[in-house]
């Protein structure tokens, strides 16, 4: 099994793309479920820029709590992803889905005010996921049926490079208001609630529904998807091994509030900069989010996936052994950056000609599922190793674990014919 993807796309895709013609744009609904993700990352980042400061410095969380909520945050909207691709693909709705999560995180943004101990920001931040993992495969399954397979990487790319757009204005917003406002974080947490639900009335009116055409009312004739058959996927060897080798990578991908946190230490970076930190890697991330899609669509997905990895693992590298000179933070910054450009849209990207389209959603849920438990894993065990050995060990313990682990996947997802 390998990323290329070379194999014949289904006829859906097919038919897609001949009647959209050989141009090189992106259909109009990825532009605007990328809009939505716009909107709701700047208001989701705004709470992600300054959590790990407010929970350590503000409410004083030991590493091995705030890896514990960090794994929280992360972990629950895998087990939840699950959930919303199988409903998405059993309704045949997927706004449907995307819009409940989308809600359901909006109304968790006000309720961190109120959080104050870690029993009831676990909750709040629980919840808060639930949201993100019902809507991120129906919004991506949107994206995939919406596009030929040839042309995957760069519709992704536009959606993540919006999305990342969204990510930079994020940690801005927050950096502005903290600066502004007496009670700071407060600030942040109400303008976020607003932002967000923004984000949830551009997805009601401007994303369209199901089309009734006479394929869809053939489609609703037939009946529901049942979880077995959504099972039934991991039989297809392509998709057994990209799920393996996403989760088997997510073991040992710190997750960006170590790093951030890490980075603020090697270079001693002053508190009020820290929400700052995450503004680098979105900006390089958004420069080659559409770039990275397309050389993967065209060179192979499984080449530009690795390299992304290859890129994070130097970055890990530079916060071991670099000095601490002026350099380091936007070396470690555009590392980061480019390895969610050449894995987050790569990814979904390589599933358009593996798995049918009434199971597209399964599909993406059963491959990011895997992936995010795995690093849910790795934000818990990196907390307990930071705390029981300090952080250059468990970094580096980390760091050893991508090598092997990149290692392996480069021999799993490698072409059988020996091509790229």
């Amino acid at each position: 099994m390998y990323l290329t993807d070379r194999s014949q796309p289904v006829q859906a895709d097919t038919d897609q793309g001949q009647r959209r013609g050989p141009g090189r744009g992106v259909a109009p609904v990825v532009l605007v479920l990328g809009t939505v993700s716009l909107i709701t990352d700047i208001s989701s980042e705004m709470v992600t820029a300054v959590l790990p400061l407010y929970l350590v410095t503000t409410l004083g969380f030991s590493p091995l709590g705030f890896g514990t909520l960090d794994g929280v945050y992360n972990g629950v909207s895998a087990l939840v992803q699950l959930t919303g691709g199988h409903l998405a693909d059993r309704v045949r709705n997927h706004k449907l889905l995307a819009g409940l999560g989308y809600g359901l995180s909006a109304l968790c943004k006000p309720l961190l005010l109120f959080a104050g101990s870690i029993g009831t920001l676990g909750t709040v931040l629980a919840l808060e996921r639930t949201g993100k993992g019902l809507r991120t495969a129906p919004r991506d399954a949107m994206i995939s049926l919406s596009t030929p397979a040839a042309r995957q990487g760069r519709a992704f790319g536009v959606h993540r490079a919006m999305d990342t757009t969204g990510a930079m204005l994020g940690p801005l917003a927050a950096f502005l208001i903290l600066r502004a406002a007496a009670d700071g974080y407060d600030a942040v947490f109400g303008v976020s609630a607003c932002v967000a639900v923004l984000g949830v009335l551009v997805l009601v009116l401007f994303v369209p529904g199901r089309r009734r055409t006479g394929a869809a009312e053939e489609s609703d004739a037939e009946p529901p998807v049942r979880v077995r058959e959504a099972l039934a996927l991991l039989r297809i060897p392509r998709l057994r091994a990209l799920a393996g080798c996403a989760a088997l990578l997510g073991l040992t991908t710190v997750s960006d509030a170590f790093v951030y946190l890490l980075l603020q230490r090697r270079a001693g970076i002053g508190e009020e900069w820290f929400p700052l930190l995450p503004l680098g890697t979105a900006v390089v991330f958004l420069l080659l989010a559409v770039p990275l899609g397309s050389l993967a669509d065209r060179v192979g997905r499984r080449t530009v996936f690795l390299a992304g990895h290859a890129a994070l693992l130097t970055a890990y590298a530079l916060l071991l052994w670099a000095p601490a000179v002026s350099a380091l933070v936007p070396l470690v910054l555009a590392l980061h950056g480019t390895f969610y450009a050449a894995t987050d849209g790569v990814l979904p990207a390589a599933l358009a000609g593996i798995v049918p389209e009434q199971l597209r959603a399964s599909g993406l849920a059963i491959v990011g599922t895997g992936q995010a438990l795995a690093r849910f894993c790795c934000s818990l065990a990196f907390g307990a190793a930071w705390t029981v050995w300090g952080d250059g060990p468990a970094l580096a313990g980390a760091a050893v674990g991508l090598l092997c682990c990149a290692a392996v996947a480069g021999l799993v997802l490698r072409p059988a014919d020996g091509t790229r």
